[in-house]
C-alpha cells in the first residue's frame, strides 16, 4: 500500500452508491451527475478511487471520475469477493462493502482503468445485443421445435413463432454486418491474420478482436490468459492437502467461452494445440483440462499473430509461433 494515496471504496447500486475512504469515513451519493459532482468535491491529486464492475450501473461515475482526471480501478467483482470471504465479514450491508471494497484496495496490486474507445464501446454494444438475439433465436427454435412434437400443432401459434424468429434472425445478419464493418475500419489487419491461425474461423477471430480491443492493451499473452480467466490456480494447505488445480476464471467469462468452443476446431486442425491435447490426455489427465491447455495455447498463438504482423505460416516459419 503507498502511504501517500488516499483510498476510496465505491459501491454501487441502482439508485446510489456508498463511499469509504482510507480514513474510515463514510458518505452516500445518488447515482447521478449531481451526486457525481459532490463526490468529486471531496477527492484530491492523491486520491484513487476502486469499484467493482457492476453490470451498467458503474460506467457512468466510472468515465466522470475518468474525464475528471482521477485515478480509478474497476475491479473484477469475483476478486473482491474472494478477499471478502478470506476477512470471514458476516455483515453484509453497502456501508461494510464499500468499507471491504476500501481494504480491499489497500492490500493489492491496482491497475488503472483507462476505459474504452467509442469505437469499441459501440462494438462491445452490439456484441451484447448479439448474445441477447443468439439466445431469443434458440428458445424460438426449441419452442418451434416443441410443438412440432404435440403431433398436432397450431397453425396460428407455429406461424406467430416462424414469423419471431425470422425477424430475429434478421437482425442478427443486419448487427453482424454492421460488426464486421465497424471492426474492420480499425483492426482489419489484425483480422485478417488471425483468420490465418488453424482453428480460427470467421467469426471467432471478429470476437477476439472486440473482445481484447484488437490486443492493443496487452504486452503479452500471459497477460492476456489472465484476462481471459484461464490461467491455473493451486489449491494447497500445508503440506498433506493439496486439491486439484483448476483456472481462476478471475477473467473475462465471454472470451474464456470462445476459446472453449474453438478449442474444439483447434485439436483437429491445429498441429500445436493438437499435440498439446494429445500429450496430456496420454498422462491419464482429463480431456477438459487438455482443452483448458489448448485455450491457453491458442490464445498465445492469436496474441503472437496480432504482434508479429505476419500470418501464421510465416510466424511459424521464422520462429514467433512454436509448437
Amino acid at each position: 500500500m503507498n502511504k501517500d494515496i488516499k483510498y476510496f471504496g465505491i459501491d454501487i447500486s441502482h439508485l446510489v452508491f456508498d463511499v469509504t475512504d482510507s480514513d474510515g469515513n463514510y458518505y452516500q451519493f445518488k447515482n447521478n451527475p449531481t451526486g457525481f459532482k459532490k463526490f468529486v468535491k471531496l477527492l484530491k491529486v492523491n486520491s484513487h478511487c476502486v469499484m467493482e464492475a457492476t453490470g451498467y450501473y458503474h460506467y457512468q461515475l466510472a468515465y466522470y471520475l475518468l474525464e475528471s482526471g482521477i485515478k480509478i480501478s474497476v475491479e473484477n467483482p469475483l476478486s473482491v469477493k474472494r478477499f471478502i470471504q478470506m476477512k470471514l465479514s458476516k455483515i453484509k450491508t453497502d456501508k461494510s462493502d464499500s468499507k471491504l471494497i476500501c481494504e480491499y484496495a489497500k492490500q493489492v496490486e491496482l491497475k488503472l482503468w483507462k476505459g474504452n474507445s467509442k469505437h469499441q464501446t459501440e462494438c462491445l454494444q452490439m456484441t451484447r445485443l448479439l448474445a441477447v438475439y443468439t439466445k431469443q433465436s434458440t428458445m424460438l427454435k426449441n419452442k418451434l421445435h416443441g410443438e412440432a412434437v404435440l403431433g398436432n400443432p397450431s397453425k396460428s401459434v407455429v406461424s406467430s413463432l416462424k414469423r419471431s424468429l425470422k425477424q430475429v434472425q434478421k437482425e442478427i445478419k443486419t448487427l453482424e454486418d454492421k460488426l464486421i464493418i465497424l471492426v474492420k475500419e480499425v483492426h482489419q489487419d489484425v483480422l485478417t491474420r488471425l483468420k490465418s491461425i488453424p482453428g480460427i474461423g470467421n467469426k471467432t477471430a471478429l470476437m477476439l478482436v472486440v473482445l481484447t480491443d484488437g490486443f492493443e492493451r496487452f504486452t503479452s499473452g500471459s497477460e492476456l490468459c489472465s484476462y481471459a480467466g484461464l490461467t491455473p490456480v493451486i489449491r494447497k494447505s500445508g503440506s498433506s492437502v493439496t486439491g486439484r488445480p483448476r483456472i481462476s476464471k478471475i477473467g473475462n467469462q465471454k472470451l474464456r467461452s470462445l476459446l472453449f468452443m474453438c478449442s474444439f476446431n483447434a485439436c483437429k486442425y491445429n498441429k500445436a494445440c493438437r499435440e498439446i491435447y494429445e500429450r496430456i490426455v496420454a498422462k491419464g489427465k482429463s480431456k477438459k483440462l487438455a482443452l483448458i491447455a489448448v485455450c491457453n495455447k491458442l490464445l498465445k498463438q492469436a496474441f503472437a499473430i496480432a504482434k508479429s504482423g505476419l500470418l501464421y505460416d510465416d510466424a511459424h516459419r521464422s520462429g514467433l509461433v512454436k509448437n
